[in-house]
């Protein structure tokens, strides 16, 4: 079982944590990570591009010239692809992009990526956070007493108003929670910031 430090909001040591071989000292599946967020990215598109094709332009229905003798090519409407105002080749239309993932495929892909910060190094644990007040400068605070100097992801083991609300303002954190982790957000934030009752339900659930 991998072991790494316990830290509290100063970022002292305060103990070690076992982790689970289940869940974070799995396999790393690099396809199964990548399918997973392909189909992460695609679900954020919203399909609705739209053009039309020469069938659906208005117009265009007499023949622009006579077939023979201008010297010219063969044409017949003006709303071929090819003149201005004409139809779009392969013109786009309204689709879902959405890509099915089996169940067993994300859950790999999760714990891929929650090993991968372990092996890494990226993921810090925190014995609890407790603010005295909604207080964006209290957050800043403990996220530079952790080392975090760019990008993290911080799971919480339920929701908290308060954390979240000081949290909102903070350029480059995001807030999730243990039932709204995805591995898009685990690989997109550089430190996977996370309490020690989050570690103990992500295992209860994953392992």
């Amino acid at each position: 079982m991998p072991k790494i430090a316990m830290l509290n909001q100063e970022g002292a040591k305060v103990g070690e944590i076992e982790l689970k071989d289940a869940v974070f000292a799995s396999e790393v599946n690099e396809g199964a990570i990548h399918l997973v967020v392909r189909s992460q990215l695609a679900a954020k598109r919203q399909g609705t591009q739209s053009a039309k094709t020469r069938g659906e332009v208005r117009g265009g229905g007499r023949k622009i010239y006579r077939q023979k003798g201008t010297g010219n090519a063969r044409h017949h409407g003006n709303r071929a692809p090819q003149f201005t105002h004409g139809g779009v080749v392969f013109a786009p239309k309204p689709r879902d992009y959405d890509i099915k993932v089996p169940r067993k495929i994300r859950r790999l892909a999760l714990k891929g990526a929650l090993t991968s910060k372990v092996t890494k190094g990226e993921m810090i644990v925190l014995d609890k956070i407790s603010l005295t007040a909604p207080k964006t400068r209290e957050v800043a605070k403990i996220l530079k007493n952790i080392g975090v100097q760019k990008t993290a992801l911080l799971v919480l083991a339920g929701p908290n108003d308060t954390i979240t609300r000081a949290s909102a303002n903070i350029e480059g954190l995001k807030t999730a929670y243990v039932n709204t982790i995805n591995v898009l957000d685990i690989l997109a934030n550089e430190k996977f910031v996370i309490t020690e009752d989050a570690v103990k339900l992500v295992e209860e659930v994953y392992a």
